[in-house]
């Protein structure tokens, strides 16, 4: 299958030549795209990849014997590459790194834990052994794998993929960056407490946006493919070995850097969750006494029990489920199942057409909605965006373009991104419109502009530029100019 680019990897524009000449009283780029000029402040800092590097994405995990045990789960994973002519895997390197989730349900308390098996390179040794964890008798656990790169394969050890129960897609055809072990029978497990009363998942809540919180099925959250990656983080040493990221581990290991997963799941839990006043489900870790951790299964769990209609699910045309970049049903639901999702039974059930059309209309309205919040938090990924705002709608971008979406639809993509000269996104229009963040926007407090002679106060309000009327606002640091021809 063709390596699927990495979520947080912005792609670049070509730059355009601007329609008039604009100067404000500090130093600015300008950059046009899709009829719109748009002035950027420039960056202090750089961000550039260095063309030289090209790290091997596609990478092979070798599943240890007995990984549903307790003895299983504390056995670390280890990572080499699928094809060694293509460069090795290093669990150290930010982009192959790969990332195991476990978690464990006693049905008999109604009780969940989680539980993240450690990944090494092969051939090397953990920074600090793995602990081992306590297992009820008769509980069921079940994994779950994300991966920073592009492709990761499952390889078994001892039969360790038959005895998990592992999936990582279907025959010559893998997901790409995801694959389960186990989970349909955790699920089917939990769902059967819930509906029995023994456990009830908490509620999502509502946001300070007065909506309901977002879960990993809210339109508003989702991109290209949902529920792909997990929570969990390692802690890594400078050289390059590994640890579980637990408190005692961090103490010892004073000067290691923590290696996260760049997830769907993580970003509602760690980014947009704090952002909206929203609280992510947790429960105990089991490597970490005491401490609580959110988890894949736990997001998944709670969105089944709680997300309203209409409820983002797997489509047929997400990357991970095509097969030779064809619609693929069986591969589609098998996806599904290892997520907690209802099975589609015909292709109108996966419709790609309807999941994008639900993004265009509500996915980009509650990023709309939550700017004022977002744009006060951190960034994901500061190469893809510059606040969480920022960084939400580039990613929106990305998505509506990687699912085909302008085709399926006949619509262009409602939101539109200004990056700055390291392809960085820093702004963000919707149906060419500024977006107001609070923090300038249609009242902005900007710098005075003068764009071809004519004074604009706090550059917002309207001027006429070679027989078009504009809309120029300040926000975010930036300079925004919608032009439209006159009637």
């Amino acid at each position: 299958m063709p390596k699927r680019r990495n979520p947080f990897e912005v792609r670049r524009r070509r730059r355009l030549p601007a329609l008039a000449l604009v100067s404000i009283f500090v130093s600015l780029a300008v950059i046009l795209a899709a009829g719109t000029l748009i002035v950027l402040w420039p960056r202090l800092s750089t961000h550039a990849a260095d063309a030289d590097q090209q790290p091997n994405m596609d990478c092979t995990l070798i599943v240890p014997a007995h990984p549903l045990t307790a003895q299983g789960l504390a056995t670390p994973y280890q990572l080499v590459a699928t094809n060694r002519d293509n460069g090795a895997c290093n669990e150290a390197n930010p982009v192959q790194a790969a990332f195991v989730q476990g978690s464990i349900f006693n049905f008999d308390t109604g009780e969940i834990s989680v539980y993240n098996p450690l990944v090494i390179d092969q051939g090397t040794k953990p920074a600090i052994n793995p602990v081992v964890p306590r297992v009820p008798r008769n509980a069921v656990v079940a994994l779950w794998f994300g991966f920073n790169g592009a492709n990761l394969t499952l390889q078994s050890s001892h039969n360790s993929l038959q005895d998990g129960r592992c999936v990582n897609g279907i025959k010559n055809s893998i997901f790409g960056q995801y694959a389960y072990c186990n989970a349909p029978l955790f699920f089917g497990e939990v769902n059967q407490a819930i509906n029995l009363g023994i456990l009830t998942p908490p509620a999502l809540g509502t946001a300070k946006d007065g909506q309901p919180c977002p879960s990993v099925r809210d339109f508003g959250l989702v991109d290209q493919d949902q529920s792909d990656n997990v929570t969990g983080a390692y802690l890594v040493t400078k050289d390059g070995r590994t640890a579980q990221a637990t408190t005692a581990n961090k103490h010892h290991l004073a000067n290691a850097q923590l290696q996260t997963n760049g997830s769907d799941n993580g970003l509602l839990d760690a980014f947009v969750d704090p952002a909206l006043g929203c609280t992510p489900w947790m429960a105990p870790d089991l490597a970490d006494p005491g401490k609580m951790a959110t988890a894949l299964p736990l997001n998944e769990l709670q969105a089944m029990a709680d997300q309203q209609a209409p409820v983002a699910l797997v489509p047929l045309n997400d990357p991970m489920v095509l097969n030779n970049n064809n619609p693929d049903l069986n591969k589609t639901d098998l996806y599904r199942a290892g997520v907690d999702q209802p099975r589609a039974l015909n292709n109108d059930q996966a419709s790609g057409k309807t999941y994008c059309q639900n993004l265009s209309k509500l996915g980009s309205a509650r990023i709309v909605l939550d700017a004022p919040m977002t744009v006060k938090a951190t960034t994901p990924d500061p190469a893809t965006g510059n606040t969480l705002f920022t960084f939400l709608a580039q990613r929106f971008v990305n998505s509506y373009m990687n699912l085909n979406c302008q085709q399926l639809t006949g619509q262009a993509s409602p939101l539109a991104t200004a990056q700055n000269g390291n392809g960085v996104a820093i702004s963000a229009t919707i149906n060419g419109k500024p977006i107001d963040t609070g923090m300038g926007g249609t009242g902005g407090n900007g710098p005075d502009c003068n764009i071809n002679g004519q004074k604009v106060k706090g550059c917002t309000g309207m001027v006429t530029v070679n027989g078009q009327n504009c809309t120029v606002s300040f926000a975010n640091n930036t300079v925004t100019m919608a032009c439209h021809k006159k009637n």
